[in-house]
Order: structure tokens, then C-alpha cells, then sequence
């Protein structure tokens, strides 16, 4: 059983963080210097959690409302040509940014701010955008760090009291403004506000259910791992506000009872990847002290140095 335990748990990992996952992961974690957060601080608890494997599916899902954001994940972003390779570069950005050294966490950060001066286009009704438009990121931003905290609340191991889940976004807002975001809140009443906001702008697009499609119905995924991946979509479905399950056109979660359901499947597969996930466990990094990104010094970008990989992305880093 424990190593039938262990192969499931690096299988995951290896979906996730991809074939450099366990040399990077090493990196994120020992790399000596300051980091943006204190071990231990909220960020870290939501972002370490198994939690975001639905959290994240349900990211994906609010995020494709806003049809700018859509028009530049559909025409750029090769979601459908890589699903495993976005899945990875994403959870090396959070790894990153969440764990890893001050310095790496920036240079990541600058490597995805060029990328996104480069991306920009027309929507299909002919409206322009750019992926750095701050408020674009604002939107992706406040629909992550909701997605995240509302998972953790309802599937994490040690979900925060009002004053942690107050510094998660707080926390999370520091990654928000280094990318460029506008406007980003640093409480929970003010992540409610900034979404009600966007409202009036979000709706679902044909690209927006295709991509609703693509993640429930047509991942690329063999047969033994349906099942449970089903269990996480239903999950994040749940998780969502009526009024987007509307709009994607989802009938999960319509009833009390399939609510319950649909919550009950999402807490069963998070307990399992989390057991899974815990049979190789990451290297243990001493403690460092915190430099969050306004305290940088000119140069500390380091342009130059690679990404790394999650050591457990969404399990438990």
C-alpha cells in the first residue's frame, strides 16, 4: 500500500509540475535567501493545500466570464494544444512567487509581465485588449484569489479563521500588484466588492463554453483517471455562483441535494490527493527571513534565471 501510495502521489506530481518538477521543486525551497512570505503565513497554507485542484478548475471556469480575458486565453495561451504544459508553467508561477526565494519570485513575475506586453488582440466582436491592461489582470487576479480562499473554506485541511483569510488576500494581493493589477483588495469584504464590479461585464462567450466543455467534459486525461477528475469538476461547480453555473450552462449544484453531493465528491478526492501527495514528502527548508517585492532593490529582477516547479503544487507545498 505505501508504494502504491508514493507511485500516485509522484504520478500527480509529475502531471502537474511537469518533467523538471522535481529538480525545480528542490530549488523553490532550498534556494537560500528572503522570501515575499513567512513560512507558515496564510499564503502558503492556501497554496500548499489540495484544495487547489479545485480551487484552480474553478478559477478557470469564472475567469472565462470576462470575454477579454477569454479572446486572450483562446488566441494565445495554446490551452488546448498544451493543457499539461500551462498547467505547469502556472503552478511554477505560484510556487514561485508563494515559496520560493525573493529574487526567483521576481524574476518570474518579470518574465510573465513581458509576456503579457506581447499579448493582445481583438475580442470577436472587435473590442482590443491586452493581457497587461491592469485592469484585465485585476480580473483574473480577484476571480484566482476568490476561487482559492472559497476551495480552502470548503476543502482544506485547516481552513483560516476571519483574520487569516483576511491576510490570504492581503498576502495574495502583493502578488496582484507586482503583475501589474489594478485596484487589487487586501480584504475579504473588499474581494466581494471588486467582483460585484465586474459583474456587469461578465458573461459567457462561445469561447468561454467551449472552454467550460474542454475542462469538464474533454480533459486529457485516460480512462482510471476520469473518475476522480470528474469528482473535482463536480466540486468546483459547486463552488461556483449560481449566476456563472447559469451562464456556462452547468446543471451541477441546482438542487440542495445535488449541491451536497457535488460537495461531498469534491472533499472525498481532496482528502485522497492529499493522502497520496503525503507519501513523498519535500525537502524540509529553514526558516528566511521575509522581503516582500516593494522592499526590492534595483537589479533584483535577475531576468536571467530560469522558472522553477512547484515542490507540491496544490498538495501541500
Amino acid at each position: 500500500m505505501t508504494d502504491l501510495r508514493r507511485r500516485a502521489g509522484a504520478a500527480v506530481f509529475a502531471r502537474v509540475a511537469g518533467p523538471d518538477g522535481p529538480a525545480n521543486r528542490e530549488r523553490v525551497h532550498l534556494t537560500p535567501g528572503p522570501r515575499w512570505f513567512a513560512t507558515g503565513s496564510p499564503i502558503q497554507r492556501v497554496h500548499g493545500d489540495a484544495s487547489m485542484f479545485v480551487g484552480g478548475l474553478r478559477a478557470l471556469l469564472l475567469q472565462s466570464l470576462h470575454p477579454s480575458a477569454m479572446a486572450a486565453v483562446a488566441g494565445h495561451s495554446g490551452y488546448r494544444g498544451d493543457p499539461w504544459g500551462r498547467l505547469a508553467r502556472t503552478s511554477t508561477f505560484l510556487a514561485f512567487t508563494t515559496f520560493g526565494a525573493a529574487d526567483d519570485a521576481a524574476a518570474a513575475v518579470a518574465r510573465v509581465r513581458a509576456i503579457h506586453d506581447r499579448v493582445r488582440g481583438r475580442t470577436p466582436e472587435g473590442v482590443p485588449y491586452v493581457a497587461g491592461d491592469p485592469e484585465l489582470l485585476a480580473w483574473v487576479h480577484v476571480a484566482e484569489v476568490d476561487s482559492f480562499l472559497r476551495a480552502h473554506d470548503r476543502y482544506g485541511a485547516e481552513p483560516l479563521d476571519p483574520a487569516g483569510r483576511d491576510a490570504y488576500v492581503a498576502q495574495a494581493a502583493v502578488v496582484g500588484r507586482a503583475l501589474g493589477a489594478a485596484d487589487v483588495p487586501t480584504t475579504v469584504a473588499g474581494l466581494g466588492e471588486r467582483l460585484a464590479g465586474f459583474r456587469p461585464q461578465l458573461r459567457a462567450t462561445e469561447a468561454a463554453l467551449d472552454t467550460a466543455r474542454f475542462i469538464l467534459r474533454e480533459p486529457p486525461l485516460g480512462g482510471p483517471l476520469r473518475p476522480p477528475y470528474a469528482l473535482l469538476t463536480a466540486g468546483a461547480v459547486a463552488l461556483l455562483p449560481a449566476w456563472a453555473r447559469a451562464e456556462l450552462r452547468l446543471r451541477g449544484a441546482r438542487t440542495p441535494a445535488r449541491a451536497a453531493a457535488a460537495r461531498a465528491s469534491g472533499a472525498v478526492v481532496t482528502r485522497l490527493i492529499r493522502w497520496v501527495m503525503a507519501a513523498t514528502p519535500p525537502p524540509d527548508a529553514p526558516d528566511a527571513p521575509v522581503r516582500p517585492p516593494e522592499e526590492r532593490r534595483a537589479g533584483d529582477e535577475c531576468p536571467g534565471r530560469a522558472p522553477v516547479s512547484p515542490r507540491r503544487p496544490g498538495g501541500g507545498s
